[in-house]
């Protein structure tokens, strides 16, 4: 049977408001309840999933920053991969993004740094209240960054993405999280190494790994767990990667905990008192 389910957030475990819905949220309440463990693996800062985990109520493991950062349950950093920082001090140039339109971003230990204001991003840390601090990237040492995030038009993007594999190559790691934002960690980090981190951690074989993901950010992920389902609403690059991966329902219909439901044989329908909490 399986013992323990990760997950990634955004286009997954999240809806199209980028929040959870209590039906998921008992669902993996009752889960954990009955002894599964939880991992929530995402390219979001760590300091904004420590807020979605409070809402979801459970002890997961936070893999973060697409694998850059693992905390415990207890919130312990257990393991990090920052790129390296000459790198970053090229990262964020202007000529590398390619378009004054593309917004730079940086995720360090503790702050998101961003190199201008973007209030419209707020809308994506509703349940955790997480926020940016703007500031000259162009200033920044490069030290302890995790990722460097480049946000825009998925047309200013493919410039910025070939910017990138022209100058650096195999060296770092580039992905896709969504159509408009396009990550780069160092060359070791991905969600599928963070996972059999986790995995080993716990001793458990990743054929008891369940797993959920919707994005090119997620292959890896999705590769390593034993039983992977992708969303229907994944992207359609994804699919065709991974055609024999099966699919489950949308995540603006709470697609991964009616999976769950139908995968543990648990009832479709929550309790009086479930409703009420």
């Amino acid at each position: 049977m399986y013992s323990i389910i990760a997950t990634d957030l955004d286009g997954t475990l999240l809806n199209n408001d980028h929040q959870v819905d209590p039906f998921t949220v008992e669902t993996v309440r009752e889960l954990e309840a009955q002894g599964v463990r939880f991992i929530i693996a995402t390219g979001r800062h760590y300091r904004d999933v420590v807020g979605i985990r409070m809402v979801l109520g459970i002890n997961a493991y936070l893999i973060t920053s697409n694998g850059a950062r693992i905390h415990a349950p207890d919130n312990e950093r257990i393991y990090a991969r920052d790129i390296s920082p000459a790198a970053v001090r090229r990262l964020v140039q202007p000529d590398l993004a390619g378009s004054e339109r593309v917004i730079v971003n940086l995720f360090a230990d503790d702050a998101w740094l961003i190199d201008r204001h973007a209030p419209n991003l707020l809308e994506f840390h509703q349940d955790s209240g997480f926020n940016y601090d703007v500031m000259d990237l162009r200033q920044h040492d490069g030290e302890n960054i995790a990722k460097v995030l480049y946000i825009g038009e998925p047309d200013d993007l493919k410039v910025t993405a070939a910017n990138l594999e022209r100058e650096f190559g195999d060296s770092i790691y580039v992905t896709f999280s969504m159509p408009d934002c396009l990550e780069v960690m160092t060359s070791d980090v991905s969600k599928g190494t963070a996972l059999r981190v986790v995995l080993d951690r716990l001793d458990i074989d990743t054929a008891h790994c369940v797993a959920f993901g919707d994005n090119m950010n997620d292959i890896d992920l999705l590769e390593t767990a034993g039983r992977p389902f992708m969303m229907k609403n994944a992207n359609p690059d994804l699919a065709k990667l991974l055609p024999n991966i099966p699919r489950t329902g949308n995540n603006f219909e709470a697609g991964v905990a009616h999976q769950l439901r139908s995968l543990f044989g648990m009832s479709e329908k929550l309790t009086a008192d479930d409703k009420r909490k």
